[in-house]
C-alpha cells in the first residue's frame, strides 16, 4: 500500500512541475483510510458499514504566496487535480505571511499501527458488541464499535518525504432503565485493548443508579468529574487556549510561564506516546513531537503550525491540520497526567457535599478569553454527602470557566487514566484523549434541565 501511495504522490508532484514550472511549490499527501462501524440499538446490531478510500490532498503555491488546496478521490485524474488547483492558486490574492515549505526533516517514528485492528472483521466487532450487551444484564443498550486504519505518504517540492500509519478502535455505548441512561466508552490503538464487557457492566450500573433522579438547587458545587466529562474540559482547553491561532488572534486567556493552574495539572500533546493514534507528521510534513502544554500547573507550550509559529517566533510543533487556517493547529493526542487522588471512589470520599458527574454534552463556548463554557450533564449525575453517593440528580445546566475550574488549590487529579474518544480533527474520525477523573473545588450549576 505504501509503495502505491508513494507512486501516486510522486506522480502529482511531477505533474505540478510539468504544468506549473519552477514557480510552483507544492505539498502532496496521499492516504488510504478505512473506517468500519458496527452500530447497535435496542440491544441488537442494526448496521455494519465499511468505508475504504484513497484520497490525494494537494496544496499548491505560485507567485510566492498565492495558495490553493484541493482534495480528490479520483486518483486516476492527476492532471485534472493539478490543473484545477493551479488555476485556483493563480486567482487568489498573494498572502504576504505565507510561511513557505519546511524542507526535509526526519521522523521520530513511522507510527505504531496494529495489524489485527486494521484487519478486524464484522464478526470481531459483533463479538465486542455482544459482550457489551450481555454485560448490561438485560437493560436496553445502544452504541457503536468502530475500527479504523490510516496509511499516508507526504512529499513536497522542498524535499520532504515521509510515510506513516496508524489504527484505532473505539467503543461507545449506553444502557437504559426507566429513562435513566448510563454511559461507558473507551478508545485504543488496538481493538484487543477494549474490554467491551467491562464497559457494558459500567454503563448498566450507572443506569440502575440513576433511576428516579431529582433536581437540585442551582449554585456552585464541588464536583468529581469522571473521565468522559474531563475529556470535554481538555478538548475545550486545547482547541481554544493552547491553540497557537487563538494566541495570535488574542482570544486565548493563557498566561504562559505563570502558575495559572493547580500544581497537580500536567498536560501534554504527544502523538509519539504509546497508545497514541495520531500520524507521526502533520499535513505540512512537520514531524510530530511531544509538546508540554502545562507543567505542574504552569502553561509552558502551545500547539503550532508553520504560520502560527512564524507569527509567534516559535517553531512548528507538527499540529497543522486540514482546518488549521480556520480553526488553528489543535492537539490531536492530548494527555492529562495522572495524580495522587486515587480511584473515583477515593475522589468522591473527599466531598462533603457535591456532585459526581459522568459526562457533558452540547457544550458551547460563551467567553473564549476566559474559556467559559455552557452545556448539560448527561448519562448520570449523583448527589454526594459526607463522601458517599446518596441520590441520583436530574440533568443539569452549567456555565463554567474551564480555566478557573483548574486554578491553584482547586484540583485533585485521579490516579487512573481512562482513554476517551472525542472529535478534535484529523482523518481518523475520533481522537484519543487520555485523562483521569478530577475532583474540583467548584463548578457553577445554573439550573435543571430535562432530557
Amino acid at each position: 500500500m505504501t509503495a502505491a501511495l508513494d507512486d501516486l504522490a510522486a506522480a502529482v508532484l511531477a505533474e505540478v512541475a510539468r504544468q506549473g514550472g519552477p514557480d510552483a511549490v507544492a505539498t502532496v499527501r496521499a492516504e488510504t483510510a478505512a473506517l468500519a462501524l458496527t452500530r447497535f440499538a435496542g440491544s441488537a446490531i442494526h448496521q455494519n458499514v465499511v468505508d475504504e478510500r484513497t484520497t490525494v490532498h494537494l496544496e499548491l503555491t505560485v507567485g510566492g504566496g498565492r495558495t490553493a488546496g484541493s482534495s480528490t478521490t479520483r486518483v486516476r485524474d492527476v492532471p485534472g487535480l493539478v490543473t484545477a488547483t493551479l488555476a485556483a492558486a493563480r486567482l487568489v490574492p498573494r498572502d504576504p505571511d505565507w510561511p513557505g515549505l519546511g524542507g526535509p526533516a526526519p521522523l521520530a517514528s513511522s507510527g505504531t499501527p496494529d495489524r489485527a485492528t486494521a484487519e478486524a472483521s464484522p464478526a470481531d466487532r459483533a463479538a465486542g458488541v455482544a459482550a457489551f450487551i450481555e454485560a448490561a444484564g438485560g437493560l436496553s443498550t445502544a452504541g457503536f464499535l468502530q475500527t479504523a486504519s490510516l496509511t499516508a505518504v507526504l512529499l513536497d517540492t522542498a524535499g520532504q518525504h515521509v510515510t506513516g500509519a496508524t489504527t484505532s478502535a473505539a467503543c461507545d455505548g449506553i444502557a437504559r432503565l426507566s429513562g435513566a441512561d448510563g454511559v461507558a466508552r473507551s478508545m485504543s490503538v488496538r481493538l484487543a485493548d477494549l474490554d467491551c464487557a467491562a464497559l457494558g457492566a459500567r454503563a448498566a450500573a450507572k443506569a440502575r443508579a440513576g433511576v428516579d433522579a431529582a433536581p437540585v438547587d442551582p449554585g456552585r458545587y464541588p464536583v468529581v468529574l469522571e473521565s468522559a466529562a474531563v475529556t470535554d474540559v481538555v478538548a475545550g482547553l486545547v482547541t481554544g487556549q493552547f491553540n497557537g491561532k487563538a494566541v495570535v488572534d488574542g482570544t486565548s486567556g493563557l498566561r504562559l510561564g505563570e502558575q495559572q493552574f493547580d500544581p497537580a495539572v500536567t498536560l501534554v500533546e504527544d502523538s509519539l506516546a504509546p497508545g497514541a493514534i495520531g500520524l507521526p507528521f502533520d499535513v505540512e510534513g512537520t514531524p510530530a513531537q511531544r509538546t508540554e502544554l502545562v507543567r505542574d500547573g504552569v502553561p509552558v507550550g502551545l500547539t503550532t503550525d508553520r504560520r502560527t509559529a512564524a507569527a509567534l517566533g516559535r517553531t512548528s510543533t507538527g499540529n497543522a491540520g486540514e482546518g488549521s487556517a480556520t480553526w488553528g493547529p489543535v492537539a490531536v493526542d492530548p494527555a492529562l497526567s495522572p495524580g495522587s487522588g486515587g480511584s473515583i471512589d477515593d475522589l468522591v470520599a473527599g466531598l462533603d457535599r457535591g456532585l459526581l458527574v459522568s459526562d457533558f454534552w452540547y457544550t458551547r463556548v460563551v467567553d473564549p478569553k476566559r474559556s467559559v463554557w455552557t452545556g448539560l450533564t448527561r448519562n448520570g449525575v449523583w448527589l454526594v454527602e459526607d463522601g458517599r453517593v446518596v441520590a441520583p440528580v436530574s440533568t443539569l445546566r452549567f456555565t463554567q470557566s474551564y480555566l478557573e475550574a483548574l486554578a491553584p488549590g482547586a484540583v485533585t487529579v485521579g490516579a487512573d487514566v481512562d482513554p476517551q474518544p472525542t472529535r478534535l480533527g484529523g482523518s481518523m474520525g475520533y481522537n484519543r484523549v487520555a485523562v483521569p477523573a478530577l475532583r474540583l473545588a467548584a463548578w457553577n450549576i445554573t439550573g435543571n434541565a430535562t432530557g
